[in-house]
This record gives structure tokens, sequence and C-alpha cells, in this order.
């Protein structure tokens, strides 16, 4: 069985290497002759279709200079860069996992998310998503930062090349009244007016038990790599990789679609709690 490529931790590594790279003003090329590795070996470890070895890791972050923090967090992701799934302890709005959550996001061809219970965060307004922040119990002096990773995030998904996204809300989503009513208000109207790519649909409360009761999920698909999944919890985040796991994650979006209302009865859904709200 050939070891498996491009996964969670060797694209998040892929994508620390390439930014470090670039940091410093320098190319593949000039790179490759610094270090003596051939120029396409630091294209294939950059896009996380191979592995280098821990110590080849530790002779790019010499030549990039890159800092203590980064460079233990990189070679950690090194050791452990041939596991198909990730776990992470840290919050999922850490703005280190952040940063590489927005790569997964920018290089997917689509997206797929599930939200039973918040809007998503690539949705979401600064005020839902400062609410959102802020009663999560983030610091205070962190809560800036993490919104600014936020809304790069998003600003990500209007550019030219921008994934398809389709994302499915619960109805308790849009009644939530996170930050008071006039902040879900303005989050509710943001709704009704993104860009074509971007579909959202309604999934209504009530009915039998369907997979999404067991809580928030993202697809993230690619041309020319394995899907990655994308758990977001409350204390720590998780990428699933193997392959009968996203297969199962696969069929509960598809089933969740077939729950779902159509994207004008959604839009007419989301204008009636609008309506309600304002009465």
């Amino acid at each position: 069985m050939p070891p498996p490529i491009a996964t969670p931790r060797s694209r998040a590594l892929g994508f620390g290497l390439r930014k470090a790279r670039t940091a410093r003003g320098i190319g593949l090329r000039e790179l490759a002759r610094a270090t003596g590795v051939h120029a396409a070996e630091l294209s294939n470890w950059e896009l996380g279709l191979r592995v280098p070895k821990v110590e080849e890791v530790a002779l790019l972050l010499g030549q990039l200079r890159v800092d203590v923090e980064e460079r233990n967090r990189l070679l950690e992701l090194a050791a452990h860069a041939r596991e198909p799934n990730w776990l992470e302890s840290d919050m999922p709005d850490a703005p280190r996992i952040l940063t590489t959550l927005a790569e997964y996001e920018r290089t997917a061809v689509s997206i797929f998310s599930w939200q039973p219970l918040l809007v998503h965060g690539l949705l979401q307004t600064p005020d839902y998503a400062r609410a959102v922040l802020a009663l999560g119990g983030t610091p205070a002096a962190l809560i800036d930062q993490r919104l600014r990773v936020r809304m790069i995030r998003q600003a990500a998904l209007r550019e030219h090349r921008a994934p398809e996204c389709s994302v499915l809300l619960g109805e308790i989503a849009l009644r939530q009244r996170i930050g008071g009513t006039e902040t879900l208000l303005e989050q509710l109207r943001l709704l009704l007016d993104l860009p074509r790519r971007i579909e959202v649909r309604v999934v209504p409360f009530g009915g039998d038990y369907h997979p999404g009761l067991n809580g928030s999920f993202s697809v993230f698909e690619y041309s020319d790599l394995p899907a990655i999944v994308f758990l977001d919890q409350y204390r720590g985040s998780a990428y699933l990789y193997d392959e009968d796991q996203v297969a199962d994650y696969k069929s509960a979006a598809k089933t969740l679609a077939s729950l779902a209302l159509s994207a004008a009865e959604s839009r007419a859904f989301v204008e009636g709690v609008i309506a309600d709200l304002e009465a």
C-alpha cells in the first residue's frame, strides 16, 4: 500500500514552509541552490505531496531563519506528517489554527459545511463574530486578532478563484440572538447578500434523527488531492483524512442536503425570520 500523500499535517507543513520562504522573498530555485535540495522536491513538500524528513525541514528552517516558536511547530508537523488524522487540542479560533484553516479553505475547489447552531464563521458579520468570540471566552486581548483572521478568511471567498461553498444552517442558528436582536438582524440580512458561489440553505427544526444532530462539520474538496473533513469544536478541532471516515461524512452531507430547503425557500425562510424580529 503506498504511503499517504497530502495528509492534513503534510499540507499544513507545506503551507508553513511556503509562508516562511515567501516571507524572506526567496524563490524556489534560490532556496534549492542554498540547501542542495532540488526545486521540484521543494515544490512537492510545499504542496504536501511528499513528506520531508525532520532533518530536511530543520535545514530549510535554518536557511530561512524561522523564529523558534514557528520552527518548533513545523518540526512537530514534520514528525507526524504521515499520520492520516490530526487532532488539535488548542481552541479552534487560535490564530495559528485559523491561519492553517484559511489555507485549507483557500486551496479547496468546493466547501460543504453544516452548522446547526451558529452562523458559519465564513458568513459572520464583524459584530456577530465579535459576540461569538467574547461570549465563547476568548480573552479580550485576542478578540481583535482573531476577528481579523476571520475577516481575512471571508475576503478569500470573494476572490476570483474562490471555492464554491454550500453552507447548510440549522433553523436554530437563525434564531439564536447572538449579540442581541440588532446584531442578529444585521447578520441575517448579510445572508441575503452573498456572492453567487456561496449557497446558503436552511434545515428546519424538528423531524426524525439525522447525522447532523451529532454536530457541525465541513468537507473540503480539492481538484487533485484527497478530501479533508474539518471538525470545529469548543476547545479543539480535528482534520480527518482516513478514506472511510471521509466517505461517511460525505454521505452525511448528502443526507442533510436532502433535508434542506431549496435556495429560494431558504431565502424566504430567512426573510420570514427577519420580519418576525422586526415586528
